[in-house]
């Protein structure tokens, strides 16, 4: 028996996009978007109409194939009715042109998506936030390319993922244009907007660049200085950097927490120190790159594909730049995570508890064990393998649970039934000698 969703209202499982086009413009002082989308998409089953996810923001007109197409806008989606059925397997273009102010949506106790700054945007989509700014099938496994054009004043520097690859300037705004070619899920997509300046940093093996405001440079490199190294070391671990430039984006204002995109990171300015708690989650974002966003999970009720595999590599940071050992951190944690409720299935923990910190220590503690169990040798050659056998795709906790026991040769289901499936804490193994 198929498990249900997380999150059924969102997604159209009867198409799947290839690509997206948006043409954006955005007044700061007014929080007014004005945009155009443009879907390139297949039809997976024979298609009368078809459900785009977007919230708050409203739609004056819609086409399929260039000609006008009949809609409802709900609350939360937009329902599209073509002048003529689509065929199974047939490719068709839909634009949906729409403005208004975008704000966050509902995202169980808290929100994400679009979001002002004291002076600025950022938008944070993790993990349904992406139709809070464009119409789209919010689903994680529905990976497409995009290019994102988006028109600002010019006091603001404008990021999106992938490379800029035009910038044109006029008497008061500017027009930025940015192509991501690797296939991504929708809420990795994001957009960056404040008074910063971008930053090129030296000694990395691929392009890397800070984006912040000036007077934040001079402390910059507190936290964010070995980045260039655990770029190189993920790449030596893991398999070559996944896309064409990494980006952190430091805001003028403190956030809470770090936020994920593809190709970037956006942190506030709150994490400007070099103590371990902000180094770790330095270390924890860029490891995405490859956990998450180049290799995603299809469903959210793997989350710990990404989360646990980020936190490990926290760890795995930790060991390789000087500092405590991953089987040190390992054995703290698993104290802390023992005295704690029994409560999580790691493999299922639903969508309450899908970015509960047990999900995180809990997946980092399945990967040592596994690590422990089968050797340093064979450990990290299943991680590389994992990689480079999914990248740009999406995954399952099964699929990778196969894939160990291929890599390591030897029965897995007990460690993976205690890990994932039931709720007490398994052991770890001994240290290795």
């Amino acid at each position: 028996m198929k498990a249900p969703e997380y999150f059924p209202h969102r997604g159209d499982r009867s198409y799947a996009v290839s690509h997206y086009d948006l043409t954006l413009s955005y007044d700061v002082d007014t929080n007014h978007l004005r945009g155009k989308a443009a879907l390139t998409a297949e039809a997976v089953v024979d298609l009368r109409q078809l459900r785009l996810d977007l919230s708050g923001l409203r739609v004056t007109k819609v086409t399929v194939d260039g000609g006008a197409a009949r809609y409802t806008a709900r609350a939360d989606h937009l329902v599209v009715v073509p002048r003529r059925p689509i065929k199974a397997a047939e490719g068709f273009r839909v634009v949906v042109s729409y403005g208004g102010q975008p704000k966050p949506v509902p995202d169980g106790d808290d929100e994400c998506g679009w979001e002002e700054l004291a002076d600025g945007v950022l938008v944070a989509g993790q993990t349904n936030g992406a139709p809070s700014w464009f119409p789209c099938n919010d689903r994680p496994d529905d990976k497409a390319t995009y290019r994102i054009e988006l028109t600002a004043p010019n006091a603001y520097h404008v990021v999106a993922n992938g490379m800029c690859t035009s910038r044109w300037r006029s008497a008061s705004t500017t027009r930025w244009v940015y192509e991501q070619h690797e296939p991504m899920a929708t809420y990795l997509a994001t957009v960056q907007i404040g008074r910063y300046v971008a930053h090129r940093v030296e000694g990395s093996s691929v392009p890397m660049t800070a984006v912040l405001p000036q007077r934040l440079l001079r402390q910059y490199d507190s936290a964010f200085g070995d980045q260039p190294a655990m770029l190189d070391f993920y790449a030596r671990t893991f398999g070559p950097y996944p896309f064409a430039g990494y980006t952190v984006v430091i805001t003028e204002d403190e956030l809470d927490i770090p936020l994920e995109a593809q190709g970037m990171s956006t942190f506030g300015s709150n994490f400007l120190t070099d103590d371990w708690d902000n180094v770790r989650l330095v270390a924890h974002e860029l490891s995405h790159q490859w956990f998450g966003n180049a290799v995603t999970a299809s469903s959210w009720r793997d989350i710990w594909l990404h989360e646990g595999f980020a936190c490990y590599c926290e760890w795995l940071w930790s060991e390789e730049s000087g500092g405590r050992s991953a089987d040190g951190r390992a054995r703290d944690h698993w104290a802390r995570l023992a005295a704690k409720p029994q409560d999580l299935l790691l493999g299922d923990p639903g969508p309450d508890l899908m970015f509960d910190d047990r999900v995180y220590k809990r997946g980092a503690l399945l990967l040592h064990s596994l690590r422990l169990t089968i050797g340093d040798d064979t450990f990290f050659t299943l991680l590389r393998t994992w990689v480079e056998r999914h990248r740009y795709g999406s995954v399952s906790s099964e699929m990778f649970e196969s894939l160990a026991v291929r890599v390591a040769g030897v029965p897995l289901s007990d460690l993976f039934d205690g890990w994932l499936r039931q709720r007490a804490l398994p052991a770890l193994p001994p240290a290795s000698g």
